[in-house]
């Protein structure tokens, strides 16, 4: 049998991932919001991966604290205005070349309001249906095979202490739990955004309760 598969090099490999608006404050108290979709979980911990010059990855390492946003299909408009800006300032001219802007009150320029914020703690952003508070637990540079990435990004774990979310994404029948068909994250593909359809198949994963994983 012939092989189905042909073989490419795609300059980036963002096949699918949520959006999530991330909230953070400097070691003045400022806070900065940046939108990334390089995202994933394991148990309480979620693992960051951003460029190591962003104002983001400058403000994880200071202060450690950030609030995980997430933002619905609805809030789609909000995560392309931040887009092509920075809370970096002066801007490093790589970004500037891309198109990159200083904007100093990210959740104004969004049209978003924050909420919850302290002199040491960053602000969560209200209309966004799930928030995620963490606190940085690790960082490491990102590793890579090709010479010209070494260096450009970083990972933060990041431990969750509390979530937070609206009613209108619970699940009615378990209050603590996001129930997935009321949920409808923002996700983005390729540079481009998208949205869940409703459930494909049932799962045999989802027989074990929940509560199993805690």
């Amino acid at each position: 049998m012939s092989s189905p598969h042909i073989e490419i090099d795609p300059a980036i490999l963002y096949f699918g991932t949520p959006v999530a608006l991330l909230s953070t404050i400097d070691s003045g108290g400022r806070s900065n919001l940046a939108p990334m979709s390089s995202i994933f979980w394991l148990g309480h911990t979620a693992v960051l991966g951003m460029g190591a010059r962003s104002q983001t990855a400058a403000n994880l390492a200071s202060t450690g604290k950030v609030v995980i946003n997430l933002p619905s299909v609805e809030l789609v408009d909000v995560v392309d205005r931040l887009a092509l800006t920075t809370g970096r300032d002066p801007v490093h001219p790589l970004k500037e070349e891309a198109g990159y802007r200083h904007v100093p009150d990210k959740f104004a320029h969004a049209g978003v309001t924050p909420i919850g914020e302290t002199e040491s703690q960053p602000p969560r952003v209200a209309e966004c249906p799930v928030a995620l508070h963490g606190e940085v637990i690790g960082e490491s540079p990102l590793g890579s095979l090709r010479p010209e990435e070494e260096g450009g990004a970083s990972i933060f774990q990041v431990g969750i202490t509390h979530v937070s979310v609206h009613d209108s994404v619970r699940d009615a029948a378990h209050p603590a739990r996001v129930d997935p068909d009321r949920w409808r994250p923002l996700i983005m593909s390729f540079q481009k955004f998208y949205g869940l359809t409703g459930q494909v198949h049932p799962s045999r994963l989802a027989t074990i309760d929940e509560e199993w994983y805690r």
